[in-house]
C-alpha cells in the first residue's frame, strides 16, 4: 500500500475498509491474509478461525490504519483531519499541530491530546518547531531552550508562543511526555528551566469552554504541576517539580492524579491536602482499594461531607461507594477507617438499604453485621429483590402490594437508570417487567435507562428496553435524546466492547428515523433535522449503507 501522506484521503480510506469487509464476507483468501498480517486479533489464525471471528467494519479500518503505520483508525482519522490544504501558512500548520500536542483546557478546543499523531506529523514536517523556543518546550528541544534561557534569563517565566504558555507549563502539559522517546528530553528541559529560575508554580487560566484562548477562565487556574501529575501522570517530572517547591495544593493535581494513581502518593508525601478536593469521592469511582487506603493513611476523612452534585444526594464516601457498586473489600476498608455505618441519604435510606437497592447483598450483609439492621419495609424488600434479579421474591411481594412499583418515591424510582448505567442488566430487566416507569431519569447525567444502555453500547438491553416501551426521544441532562447518546458514545467508545452499530439498528427498528447525508459536510448526517456525527460503522447503519 502507498504510505505517502499526500495521498491519504479519508473517503478513499473508508472505501478501502468497506471493500476489505466485502472480500471478508465473500470468504476471499486475500482478505484473511490481510487481517492475519495487520490485525492483532487475527495474527497466527487459520482462515476458518478468522472467519469465525465475525469481524466488523472497525476491524477492517484498524487493518487499514496499521498498514499505514498508525496504531489505530482513530489515530489515522485524526491525522488526516489535521492536514491542511497545500499553501497554508506555517502558523496555521503549527496551530493545528498544537491541538494534537495539548488537551483542550490548554489549546482552547474541545478535544483531547493525540500525542502519537503529533509525533507522526512532526516527523513529516520537522520545520514546524524551528526557531520558536515555546514550541521547543513542547518537544523537549534542550539546545534551543538552553540557548534562549541563556540569552534572555527573564524568558523562563514569560508566557508566549501561539498558545501563550509559560515555558514550564509548555513542558509539563505536553502530551509527548507519554511517548517514551520524548519523555527524557522533556524532563531535561524542565530541569533546565527550574535551574534557570523558572517558577515551579507557573500556571495558566483554563481555556476549556466557556473559557477560550482569547478569554481564559481565570477562576480555574492550571498549574505546571497539574500537567505533570494530573494530566500526564509522570512520576519523575512530578517529583522534580515538588522537590523544586511546587505547591501540591493547586486544587487540581491530587484529584486528577487519581485517574492514574501513579503520582498520588508523591503528592501526599509533599503535603497535598485531601479535604475539600473531592478526592475521597473520586477514588471511589473505580475499584481501587490500594489508593483508597493510601488516602486514608494520609488523613482522608471517611466521613467527609459531599460538596457537589450528584454526590450530595448520597452524603458520604460510604454511600457514594455503595452507589458506585464497589466491592465488599472496599466498603470494609471505609468502615475499618471509621466510616459511620449509621449514615443515611438525604431521603432517609440507610447504608444497609442502599446496598440492597443497588443489588449488593454481600455489602448489605457486612453492614448488617456492623449495625444490626432492622427489618425492611415492603417497598425496600421489593427493590432489593428487583436489584438482585430475584424474580420469585419480587413477584411474591408485588402480589401482596400491587401498588408497587407505583408507590415508590422519585429517588427510589431512579434506581432503574442507575442500574442501567452500572451494567446491571438482570435487575433492569426485572424492574421493567414488573412495571417500573421506563422513562424515569437518573445517573450522573440525568438520563433514562435507554440512554444509559445506548451509551454503554449494550445492544441487548437497548433492544429489550425499546421492546418494552422505551422511546428514542427520551431526553438526558445534556439536552439531547438517545441519538445524541449514540453519537457521542460511538465516536468515543467509553465502554470496551460496546456494540453501537447494533444499538443504532435497534433504535431504527423501533421508530428512530434514518439519517440523511449532510450536503455541507460528508462526515456529518442529519437525523430528525439535527446535525450529528457518528462513528463510520454507526453512520452506515443509520444511512442504510451497511456492507
Amino acid at each position: 500500500m502507498d504510505r505517502s501522506p499526500a495521498r491519504l484521503n479519508l473517503e478513499h480510506l473508508k472505501k478501502q475498509a468497506k471493500e476489505l469487509m466485502r472480500l471478508y464476507r465473500r470468504q476471499a483468501p486475500e482478505a484473511y491474509a490481510r487481517f492475519r498480517q495487520a490485525l492483532p486479533a487475527a495474527a497466527g489464525l487459520s482462515d476458518p478461525q478468522i472467519a469465525a471471528l465475525d469481524l466488523r467494519l472497525h476491524d477492517a479500518q484498524s487493518c487499514i490504519a496499521r498498514d499505514l503505520g498508525f496504531a489505530s483508525w482513530p489515530d489515522l482519522r485524526r491525522y488526516v483531519e489535521a492536514q491542511l490544504p497545500p499553501g497554508k501558512s506555517k502558523a496555521e500548520r503549527v496551530r493545528r499541530w498544537l491541538q494534537l500536542v495539548y488537551a483542550a483546557d490548554v489549546d482552547g478546543t474541545t478535544d483531547r491530546a493525540h500525542p502519537r499523531v503529533a509525533v507522526r506529523m512532526l516527523a513529516e514536517d520537522p520545520d514546524l518547531v524551528a526557531d520558536d523556543p515555546y514550541l521547543a518546550c513542547a518537544i523537549g528541544d534542550e539546545a534551543t531552550v538552553r540557548r534562549t534561557a541563556t540569552n534572555d534569563p527573564a524568558w523562563v517565566n514569560r508566557p508566549g508562543g501561539p498558545l501563550r504558555l509559560p515555558p514550564l507549563v509548555a513542558v509539563t502539559h505536553s502530551s509527548l511526555l507519554q511517548i517514551p522517546e520524548f519523555q527524557a528530553r522533556l524532563h531535561r528541559c524542565a530541569r533546565l528551566l527550574l535551574e534557570a529560575g523558572a517558577d515551579p508554580d507557573q500556571h495558566i487560566s483554563s481555556r476549556w469552554p466557556p473559557g477560550s484562548l482569547d478569554a481564559p477562565d481565570d477562576g480555574n487556574p492550571l498549574s505546571a504541576l497539574y500537567g505533570a501529575a494530573g494530566r500526564n501522570h509522570d512520576l519523575g517530572l512530578t517529583k522534580l517539580l515538588l522537590d523544586a517547591g511546587a505547591d501540591p495544593n493547586d486544587n487540581e493535581s491530587l484529584y486528577h492524579s487519581l485517574e492514574g494513581s501513579v503520582t498520588t502518593g508523591l503528592l501526599l508525601e509533599h503535603g497535598a491536602r485531601i479535604a475539600g478536593t473531592n478526592a475521597m469521592y473520586k477514588v471511589l469511582d473505580d475499584e481501587n482499594v490500594a489508593t483508597l487506603e493510601l488516602l486514608l493513611r494520609h488523613g482522608g476523612d471517611p466521613n467527609e461531607p459531599a460538596r457537589n452534585a450528584p454526590i450530595t444526594d448520597y452524603g458520604s464516601p460510604l454511600m457514594w461507594a455503595i452507589r458506585r457498586r464497589r466491592s465488599r473489600q472496599c466498603i470494609a476498608t471505609l468502615l475499618d477507617a471509621g466510616a459511620d455505618p449509621q449514615v443515611t441519604t438525604p431521603d432517609g435510606a440507610s447504608a444497609y438499604e442502599l446496598a440492597l437497592r443497588y443489588g449488593l447483598p454481600d455489602v448489605a450483609e457486612l453492614l448488617r453485621e456492623r449495625t444490626g439492621a432492622r427489618p425492611l419495609p415492603d417497598d425496600e424488600r421489593f427493590i432489593a429483590a428487583c436489584a438482585s434479579g430475584d424474580e420469585r421474591e419480587a413477584r411474591r411481594i408485588q402480589t401482596r402490594r400491587p401498588d408497587l412499583p407505583g408507590a415508590l418515591s422519585p429517588q427510589q424510582l431512579r434506581l432503574l437508570p442507575e442500574l442501567a448505567a452500572a451494567g446491571a442488566d438482570a435487575g433492569v430487566r426485572l424492574m421493567v417487567e414488573l412495571g417500573w416507569p421506563i422513562a424515569v431519569r437518573g445517573g450522573d447525567w440525568d438520563a433514562s435507562a435507554l440512554n444509559h444502555a445506548v451509551f454503554r453500547g449494550n445492544a441487548g438491553l437497548t433492544r429489550f428496553l425499546l421492546e418494552h416501551g422505551a422511546d428514542w426521544t427520551e431526553q438526558h441532562g445534556f439536552g439531547d435524546n438517545a441519538s445524541g447518546s449514540l453519537s457521542w458514545a460511538s465516536c468515543n467508545e467509553p465502554v470496551e466492547g460496546g456494540d453501537w452499530a447494533a444499538c443504532a439498528q435497534a433504535l431504527l427498528d423501533h421508530g428512530m428515523p434514518h439519517a440523511v447525508p449532510d450536503r455541507d459536510d460528508a462526515e456529518w448526517v442529519l437525523l430528525a433535522g439535527r446535525r450529528k456525527l457518528f462513528s463510520d460503522e454507526v453512520r452506515d447503519v443509520l444511512l442504510g449503507e451497511t456492507t
